[in-house]
């Protein structure tokens, strides 16, 4: 018996539970840690703040912009080398990128509650008792100091990134850093990104009451960008929260019908179950597969097995959140779904949507060595493989029905969590452009 049908097993029998069984409880105060305004308005500094990148030329919000959702509205990004947000990004002609980043920019709500353990699309940072202070991250970022959160965790890796933030060897000390293999340590790229910001007397002033006379880290860094995306992209006031917490009036009828259909005969919620709509686990979906992969051949991207080493993980992604996914288009491990339905369709029936997919939609801007974007579609041995790898079981649902859930997954937005709390800030301490 495959994989896929063994899976599809599991699923069919998750989704025959009464609707109550499945739906999640309310979220409360208590699914997130408590926050320190004061360390998340500096971490909001330093997250719209290019003074972490190698070349001065890029922030965390370039492409986790709060006006793009957290996103980036792209398939694939252009990190460092590219100029301007989201659509309007371009490749800077005088730095040009080497690749483009080969996975689409996850959108940041409620990464902060205590139950996200595992975070990126392979799950490559994640709670592992066995592995230094705790967080499992790749190979050569092992943490220095301990780390409240594996978002904290997750802080430390765009920025030694060469195609995201860092820049590519001979631009600066930095990259040459990565680009050796220098990762951690007095003389690492963690050590020189720390040393620019203990630099800056504002920073330096608005850190020390929380370093208690020690010299300034990476992890504090990493600490206090966490702490404003916990406190920043909480998303837990929507209708269907508000649904939860007992008012039944919340939905409208389409969202009421969607919902039955999510946590019943769609079967949505077995893999986007709990309160944020994700089990945290990793599943493969027979996803159309383009841009510069994860795999050694250059255009394959294995998903979860290429943290694992497992076959059988292979081409399965992590599960994401649903909270405001209605905003954070375009859908897929790559965005390979420019609509919110083209990826609900997929999920309805993957092989079909796989031997059918349109590749118009795709969401790219041009960058030196994307020629071969396509790759993947085009070796019949791989598409095979990926069609292989699939373990969900079809289900039929009628338009009307598919409209229903699209509204009910409408009913999931917050509309606070994307005004945003604190906001951008109209200046940052390096004094560098903030984009907005």
């Amino acid at each position: 018996m495959t994989r896929a049908w063994v899976t599809a097993g599991i699923l069919t029998l998750q989704a025959t539970l009464s609707q109550a069984e499945q739906l999640p409880n309310a979220v409360t105060h208590s699914d997130f840690p408590p926050t320190d305004l004061e360390l998340a308005l500096l971490g909001r500094d330093l997250f719209f703040d290019p003074l972490l990148s190698g070349n001065l030329n890029i922030s965390c919000a370039t492409c986790h912009h709060p006006s793009l959702a957290t996103g980036d509205a792209m398939s694939l990004s252009i990190g460092e080398g590219g100029t301007a947000l989201g659509p309007d990004r371009r490749v800077t002609v005088r730095n040009r990128p080497q690749a483009r980043v080969p996975r689409n920019a996850s959108a940041l709500f409620n990464l902060g509650a205590y139950e996200f353990t595992v975070l990126f699309h392979d799950g490559r940072a994640a709670r592992d008792a066995a592995a230094p202070f705790g967080i499992r991250m790749p190979a050569g970022r092992d943490l220095e100091r301990p780390m409240p959160t594996v978002l904290a965790a997750q802080a430390l890796m765009p920025v030694q990134s060469p195609d995201e933030m860092a820049g590519q060897p001979g631009e600066n000390a930095i990259a040459d850093a990565v680009a050796e293999g220098r990762i951690g340590g007095p003389d690492g790229a963690w050590a020189m990104i720390t040393a620019r910001v203990a630099a800056n007397p504002v920073y330096a002033a608005r850190f020390a009451p929380f370093l208690d006379g020690r010299a300034m880290h990476i992890s504090d860094i990493a600490r206090a960008l966490a702490e404003f995306e916990t406190h920043e992209f909480r998303a837990t006031d929507s209708p269907f929260d508000a649904y939860l917490a007992g008012d039944k009036d919340a939905l409208d009828p389409a969202q009421r019908r969607g919902m039955d259909l999510f946590y019943g005969d769609a079967a949505c919620s077995s893999c986007h179950s709990g309160p944020f709509q994700t089990d945290h686990g990793f599943h493969a979906l027979g996803l159309p597969q383009f841009g510069p992969g994860k795999d050694t051949d250059g255009y394959s991207d294995i998903g979860r097995a290429y943290v694992s080493g497992e076959e059988t993980d292979r081409y399965r992604f992590r599960t994401p959140s649903l909270r405001n996914v209605a905003e954070t288009a375009p859908y897929g491990h790559n965005g390979a779904y420019a609509t919110l339905e083209g990826i609900v369709r997929h999920h309805l029936d993957p092989m079909a949507s796989l031997s059918a997919y349109d590749r118009a939609q795709v969401r790219l801007a041009s960058a030196p060595g994307t020629a071969d974007d396509w790759r993947a579609m085009d070796d019949f041995d791989e598409l095979m493989r990926i069609a292989e790898s699939i373990e969900i079981a079809p289900v039929s649902l009628t338009d009307a029905q598919i409209a229903d859930l699209i509204a009910f997954l409408g009913a999931l937005t917050d509309p606070a969590s994307l005004d945003g709390r604190l906001g951008v800030p109209e200046t940052v301490p390096s004094g560098l452009p903030v984009e907005r």
